[in-house]
């Protein structure tokens, strides 16, 4: 049975809890808040008053639920094994059922799975969109802040759209000479419309490394947003989808360069469509051979290190939670980057603890998202680099708020900019000889 299908899936989940508090030393926001209900521990006891009738589900109780990052932190240091992001999942599912969803969450989701409005709409975006932002100068990429604060913070810094997104500057397939395989490129969202430089440089590593690159057009949005928001239907939507785009060009892999966009192919995928006959077996056929680009790199090809040229920057590495504990990578992003002569990976007192972004947990929760930022901000400064790379395009963007409001001067980058910033030097360093 499906965590998304009914609240009962998780009760031998519920079980497990011993209520030790274990939850409570690792849990963001219970280190913000100092609530019992910010806690894996708190929101536990509400879900088994819930299904032992003892109350019903609310609207405040839907509320209480939200407040929570979906970082595994928890489940990580649970000394029972409790797989808390099940149990999460399956409560916000039962709210949706109970309560509805949010309206601007149901907006947002349903504008999701109409692909070529959404692409129309963000599109537009790019052409208006310092009608309601204002440009932030910076030396390292462009940012902008809100020009009237819509209840999402007045500092929050965003990328400003790019004026194409990623997959109409490429045809489907990019052939290399002598391709030692075929990859299919996952974009997702963030990447193909706000972070395109991170695609770009996904491509020129692929095909560095004689690759061909394919890019379906018909792919859309992970589902991830609509999935922990309790969206089953949208999610599913949303996955078949996506399966059915890639299976229709085939590769020999698949890469994602967005820590959500790889949890949800490797697992999300199949755990929605656990009870379709049919695309099931795609689900697990594509988990499979889904890789985040740092494993593929590392694991799979392995990536050439020959042409790389040097780069002086020193480095700081975040571990987004969905990497990280979401998928077992830590070691892949840090081996790339000690690859690269003149790097110097310098560590943070806590690379894994989340930054508070978890999509739209910013949106809903602001303050409490900045305070968690806030902390991560800190962590940086005290490294005294110049850099922060990161495996997630959603944590460069509050990474991104956070330097950029803390006046420090860093410039924050996906792990691939790096390694396709070197394969760069070591052309023109070639060309110099």
């Amino acid at each position: 049975m499906s965590v998304y299908d009914s609240l009962d899936s998780i009760t031998e989940e519920l079980r497990k809890c011993m209520k030790c508090g274990n939850c409570q030393a690792v849990c963001p926001i219970y280190k913000e808040s100092r609530q019992e209900v910010g806690a894996a521990r708190g929101k536990i006891s509400l879900i088994e008053f819930i299904l032992s009738g003892e109350i019903d589900m609310t609207k405040g109780l839907s509320e209480r639920l939200s407040l929570c990052t979906t970082c595994n932190a928890c489940s990580n240091n649970c000394p029972c094994g409790v797989r808390f992001d099940k149990i999460i999942l399956a409560g916000r599912a039962e709210a949706v059922r109970k309560q509805g969803m949010h309206p601007v969450k149901k907006i947002a989701f349903t504008a999701l799975k109409m692909q070529r409005m959404f692409d129309f709409g963000l599109k537009a975006g790019s052409i208006f969109q310092s009608v309601a932002l204002k440009h932030i100068p910076n030396r390292h990429s462009k940012l902008a802040r809100m020009r009237v604060d819509i209840g999402i913070g007045k500092d929050k810094v965003f990328p400003m759209l790019p004026k194409k997104t990623l997959r109409s500057e490429f045809p489907e397939v990019i052939k290399v000479k002598n391709p030692i395989m075929r990859v299919a490129f996952f974009t997702g969202c963030m990447i193909n419309y706000f972070y395109t430089d991170i695609g770009r440089a996904v491509i020129e590593v692929l095909t560095e490394n004689d690759i061909e690159v394919v890019i379906p057009k018909f792919q859309a949005c992970c589902g991830i947003p609509a999935s922990v928001n309790g969206d089953a239907n949208s999610a599913r939507t949303l996955a078949k989808r996506n399966l059915r785009a890639f299976e229709r060009m085939g590769a020999d892999a698949l890469v994602v360069a967005c820590s959500s966009g790889g949890t949800a192919w490797k697992h999300v995928f199949g755990e929605l469509l656990e009870n379709d006959p049919e695309l099931k077996p795609l689900a697990d056929k594509w988990a499979a051979k889904s890789y985040d680009i740092s494993e593929f790199l590392i694991h799979q090809v392995p990536f050439k290190k020959e042409g790389l040229g040097r780069v002086s920057r020193k480095v700081t590495y975040h571990e987004p939670c969905h990497l990280n504990r979401g998928q077992g990578i830590s070691s892949e992003p840090r081996e790339i980057l000690k690859s690269i002569p003149g790097v110097e990976l310098i560590e943070m007192k806590d690379p894994g603890r989340c930054c508070g972004m978890a999509g739209s947990f910013s949106l809903v929760h602001p303050d409490i998202s900045v305070q968690i930022s806030d902390r991560k901000t800190d962590d940086i400064a005290q490294t005294h680099t110049d850099t922060v790379a990161t495996g997630c395009p959603a944590c460069r963007m509050q990474l991104q708020s956070g330097v950029e409001n803390a006046q420090i001067d860093e410039e924050v980058l996906h792990t691939i900019q790096i390694l396709a910033e070197s394969y760069r030097a070591g052309k023109k360093e070639q060309k110099s000889l």
